[in-house]
């Protein structure tokens, strides 16, 4: 299957160069030409699979013949060995833990798929990884590519503003990982991302891809633990958004056949989406401080996939998605209500 810009004018791409190159030439961001639903003997066999099982399907889905199946098994079963477990919290609420992986954050699904992708499609050529992270990409990112051959990670975060587990668990690793401190925000440390990527002789003489969820190897595996919420059959799905890959990939997930009737985007004040939503406005702004610093971002790049997947309508995305905005004090008193009533920890982001 070809991938294809969401602004229109790049010419279509195999998922072997869309990883590679991260955006498209026209500034865009790649998806699927088409997202067509799972068969549904495939669909019936994803029921209490495993995420390697899942992540093998939906990728043969898309992939087709650009990854042969067996190695394409071997590669899932390698990248996604932790548990993803659905824990039911009450009646009507579950939580599906994503923090089992080895860096404690959801983002560990999407690196180390990516980091294996990377390895079977290099083909031996020396690679320059570059990401921008608030926490937990930064995290998760420098782990999966730890000791990988022929590849430099570069790691840019906001100086201060991580978590100081965070800053240690990619700053310490030290080998073929570098961080770099900036001064700024994660939007400018984002932009520094992109403004690389606009750079045609760098990215060609250093071999440059990103590994923010703008790449779809970081992208794609987010929608696979979408299907492990097939078991309760959910009304509502609440994501926590930042960047807002997690809910970008949950959208995929439903075009491909998971029953997820409705989403809400879920963020700290950074509450830029939510606020396009209700008032079709989109305001990219400097991000703001919060508790929850990985979901601190004021200018999220994967809104633009998220338009593209509604062809800007405004009224289609509002059917599926709804937006919620909570500020410090929210935050910290609702896990402090749901630990004394359900006895059940939450994570500020």
């Amino acid at each position: 299957m070809n991938w294809i810009s969401t602004r229109g004018t790049a010419p279509p791409v195999s998922f072997r160069d869309a990883l590679f190159a991260g955006t498209a030439p026209d500034g865009g961001l790649y998806l699927p030409e088409r997202l067509e639903p799972l068969p549904d003997a495939v669909l019936a066999s994803l029921a209490g699979a495993s995420m390697a099982h899942i992540g093998t399907e939906v990728a043969a889905h898309l992939l087709g013949d650009e990854l042969p199946r067996t190695p394409l098994t071997g590669l899932m079963h390698a990248a996604l060995d932790f548990p993803v477990p659905l824990v039911q919290l009450d009646e009507r609420t579950w939580a599906l833990e994503l923090f089992h992986g080895p860096t404690l954050a959801f983002k560990d699904v999407g690196a180390r798929v990516m980091a294996r992708l990377t390895g079977h499609f290099s083909r031996g050529t020396a690679l320059t990884v570059l990401v921008a992270t608030s926490g937990d990409t930064g995290s998760a990112v420098a782990d999966a590519f730890a000791g990988a051959p022929d590849v430099r990670v570069l790691v840019l975060y906001p100086q201060g503003q991580v978590s100081d587990v965070q800053e240690a668990q990619f700053a310490g690793i030290g080998g073929n990982v570098t961080a770099v401190a900036v001064r700024g925000t994660f939007d400018d440390c984002q932009a520094l991302v992109k403004q690389a990527f606009a750079d045609s002789s760098l990215r060609r003489d250093v071999h440059l891809t990103p590994a923010n969820s703008i790449n779809v190897g970081r992208l794609l595996p987010q929608a696979f633990y979408y299907f492990l919420l097939q078991a309760v059959t959910p009304d509502v799905v609440a994501v926590p958004s930042g960047n807002f890959g997690n809910l970008t990939a949950g959208l995929i997930a439903r075009r491909l056949g998971a029953r997820l009737p409705r989403f809400v985007a879920a963020t700290n004040v950074n509450d830029i989406v939510p606020s396009y939503l209700r008032t079709g406005r989109y305001e990219p702004r400097a991000s703001v401080r919060t508790v929850a610093n990985a979901m601190d971002v004021g200018a999220p790049s994967n809104f633009e996939r998220m338009r593209a997947l509604y062809g800007g309508g405004l009224d289609a995305l509002r059917a599926d998605v709804t937006g919620a905005a909570f500020d410090d004090a929210t935050v910290l008193e609702t896990i402090g209500a749901v630990h004394r009533s359900l006895g059940y920890i939450l994570d500020p982001h």
